[in-house]
């Protein structure tokens, strides 16, 4: 008598697996949305020269982004977000307790991407406006390059450093340094969130009556004692105190990217600070 076959159902296959391994139905393919693009200005075989070889770049970028967005993939199946671009789907779950596993994946896989995009294989000159504006905010480019180095030095958990244009009335051209950590989103519209050790977020308290609070705080701080105007509601979408800003560049400081290619220490210096130092010379500022 043949003994019947032990049936094991297949879980969605993710990123990366050779298409003869696991080939996904169309409506999988068709609701993964989110991909690791191709960073075509980076050469995988040659990697970062003076910042990554090919293996720290593969792992980094090629088995990292990967990870991340299969993850963000799984957890956004079957939901509005899984149509949505990263960038929303940070600001729609930033406040949001039960979506901390979305927002940790989102955000993580939009930030990493940020920072390789701002990258070149070789040295690159800043453009000559930008230049002027960056030394009308930091009084050089060189003090902006030491605090920049100096800030990554100085952080003791992973994150990102930002250099962020922020919106001032009547001069557009103001920048400022950000640091986010762990997964941390530079949006405004995401920053009134607290980052608890189980990566969980929260909102004062988790109780229904700690979410209503913490919305009436937000109503309270956008309109004060005036009306909702169309200004008071812009105020509405950023953290409380929060101000509009563009980031437009970005170093990450996660012990991954640096520590396989610098280690803990380099002479008298951190493995992280020489890290920083070498990548502000493989910035491609024509991205900037």
């Amino acid at each position: 008598m043949m003994r019947p076959r032990l049936r094991i159902p297949l879980s969605r296959p993710c990123l990366g697996v050779p298409a003869q391994a696991a080939r996904p139905s169309f409506a999988q393919q068709s609701r993964s949305l989110h991909a690791v693009p191709t960073l075509n200005h980076i050469k995988k075989e040659e990697g970062i020269p003076g910042l990554m070889d090919p293996d720290t770049f593969k792992m980094t970028w090629e088995d990292y982004q990967t990870h991340i967005i299969h993850n963000l993939n799984r957890s956004t199946a079957d939901t509005d977000f899984e149509s949505a671009d990263l960038k929303s789907i940070i600001i729609k779950t930033a406040r949001e307790p039960v979506f901390a596993s979305i927002f940790n994946h989102a955000s993580m896989a939009h930030n990493n991407e940020f920072f390789f995009r701002c990258m070149s294989p070789k040295e690159t000159i800043m453009p000559e406006r930008l230049e002027l504006a960056l030394t009308k905010s930091f009084g050089s480019i060189k003090t902006l390059r030491e605090q920049v180095v100096h800030t990554a030095a100085a952080m003791f958990s992973p994150g990102f450093i930002w250099l962020c244009r922020i919106e001032t009335p009547g001069n557009p051209n103001v920048f400022k340094i950000l640091t986010t950590y762990s997964a941390g989103s530079p949006y405004p519209e995401a920053h009134w969130r607290r980052q608890e050790i189980e990566t969980n977020t929260a909102i004062g308290q988790g109780s229904a009556d700690g979410l209503k609070a913490g919305k009436t705080y937000l109503d309270n701080s956008a309109f004060g004692a005036g009306k909702p105007t169309a200004e008071a509601q812009k105020r509405l979408s950023l953290a409380p105190g929060g101000v509009g800003l563009e980031p437009i560049l970005c170093l990450n400081t996660w012990e991954h990217v640096w520590l396989r290619q610098f280690g803990f220490q380099v002479g008298n210096k951190t493995g992280k600070q020489v890290f920083a130092e070498n990548w502000w010379f493989r910035i491609n500022w024509e991205v900037v």
